[in-house]
């Protein structure tokens, strides 16, 4: 046992005793006591233990069950939550779009049009943006993108600080841009789920799309400025560009250019169906969950399908849905046993708004360094800071979501979020070094936070998200 594992077993086992004695923290009911000694274990075992992430959840879930805090009900009903079937859904939709190729056909026309290096800086960054739309969670966007990068990494070859600035641009957008949909990222949708157990507030695919498509947008351009200048020198910046959809192609098996064959066309005009039913969810009324299941159906089927759903559901990831399921538990148990409430009563609330959510900012900004998992972040954040906002007299869900956004920086080690890892380590190709990480991250975590909060306090409330 190293010493980060023995101190958090020795934190877990102490609040453990603390709860354990009856005369301490007078009106914290059984169920609240059993709640935090679980929640403490768990949280503890996310930061210093190796254990699956999913592993320590489901094991919290089954102790909150087996305890009585919640029922079996409440544990097994989270897996038929309407944002779980939303992301196994979004997850066919990405496999029908990645087995047609269309992918290889965006990046030919939006980067073979670049001619300086800003240019192909920010064209590319559009394209990432884009990406959300179609592909859930930031690991399949990576994923996703990787032939592409290596396509221009192999037409800049001889201009290394460009491709290094490149393949930290990648992972720094993937990260930023999720907030744009509601299945950017599995935080999301535990977020939503919070909000919904524990304030009754619900957002839909139309109203996150309002709120946090700006923000990625100018975040995600804004950091594709901070990456070019912290990697590359004027020299660098100066010089022109000129990718080919030749060059492009030799990372694609599917041609990127000249006519669109069948399956192209029936999968770019199906994607674009959802998504534009998701977007005008006010006025059908049909819920992003059963648009989605629609367009899975539709996109696995014999006859005008892409990919066989068998293949589809492969690409799920199973793990981060039971992850997220037990997690939600674990929210409803914070909320319903009154331990969130009884965790944020001694912290002093009287603050203006614009002040309580800088502290919800900043620590969730920093709360990469201590917690790798962004969906762990959100499950051990957003149910105290809903329950603090409720008691500050503070918009839960302007604090929840301000948040989910500022958790999305997770830039500072190589290790601090999987896209950031998937292009720290190519092999034959020159990229970034943890050095590279910190001086990005130096100039990136500021502005993020300080982007977020001025969002929270200035944009949002005209979007319809108030700070009261």
């Amino acid at each position: 046992m190293n010493l980060r594992q023995a101190t958090t077993l020795c934190v877990a086992l102490s609040i453990c005793a603390l709860l354990v004695v009856p005369t301490n923290f007078p009106g914290l009911s059984g169920d609240a006591r059993l709640t935090l000694a679980i929640f403490a274990i768990a949280t503890c075992a996310w930061i210093g233990t190796p254990i699956d992430d999913t592993y320590i959840a489901l094991g919290a879930g089954l102790a909150l069950t087996a305890t009585g805090v919640i029922s079996s009900d409440e544990l097994f009903g989270t897996l038929g939550d309407d944002t779980v079937w939303l992301l196994i859904c979004a997850f066919v939709l990405a496999a029908a779009v990645a087995r047609t190729g269309l992918a290889g056909r965006a990046a030919a026309f939006l980067v073979g049009g670049a001619r300086t290096v800003r240019q192909l800086v920010h064209l590319t960054t559009a394209a990432l943006v884009v990406t959300a739309f179609a592909v859930p969670a930031t690991s399949g966007r990576a994923a996703l993108a990787m032939p592409v990068f290596l396509a221009l990494a192999k037409a800049l070859a001889g201009r290394t600080r460009l491709v290094v600035m490149l393949a930290l641009l990648f992972p720094t957008v993937i990260l930023l841009s999720a907030v744009a949909t509601l299945i950017g990222a599995g935080a999301h949708l535990i977020t939503v789920s919070v909000l919904w157990e524990a304030a009754g507030e619900r957002i839909g695919f139309t109203e996150w799309l309002l709120i946090g498509l700006p923000l990625a947008v100018v975040s995600s351009h804004l950091a594709a400025e901070a990456v070019l200048f912290t990697t590359t020198k004027r020299a660098d910046r100066k010089g022109e560009v000129h990718i080919t959809a030749e060059e492009i192609q030799e990372h694609s098996d599917k041609p990127v250019t000249g006519p669109w064959e069948p399956a192209e066309t029936r999968c770019a005009l199906l994607l674009a169906t959802v998504v534009a039913l998701w977007c005008s969810e006010p006025l059908h009324r049909v819920p992003p969950a059963v648009v989605a299941l629609i367009g899975a159906v539709v996109a696995a089927s014999p006859a005008l399908g892409t990919v066989r759903l068998k293949d589809a559901l492969k690409t799920v990831p199973w793990s981060l849905l039971l992850f997220m399921a037990a997690t939600m538990a674990m929210g409803v148990a914070l909320a319903d046993s009154g331990a969130a409430k009884y965790l944020v009563g001694g912290i002093p609330l009287d603050l203006p708004p614009w002040a309580f959510l800088s502290v919800v900012v900043v620590v969730s900004t920093l709360a990469h360094l201590v917690l790798q998992s962004r969906s762990a972040r959100s499950s051990v954040l957003v149910p105290l800071v809903v329950a603090a906002a409720v008691g500050a007299g503070v918009n839960p869900v302007a604090a929840a979501l301000a948040s989910t956004a500022a958790a999305g920086f997770c830039h500072t080690l190589p290790a601090s979020a999987k896209p950031v890892t998937l292009f720290a380590e190519i092999p034959g190709v020159p990229t970034y070094t943890p050095r590279d990480l910190l001086r990005l991250s130096a100039v990136l975590a500021p502005m993020t936070a300080a982007l977020v909060l001025f969002f929270a306090v200035a944009v949002w409330p005209l979007l319809g998200v108030p700070l009261r």
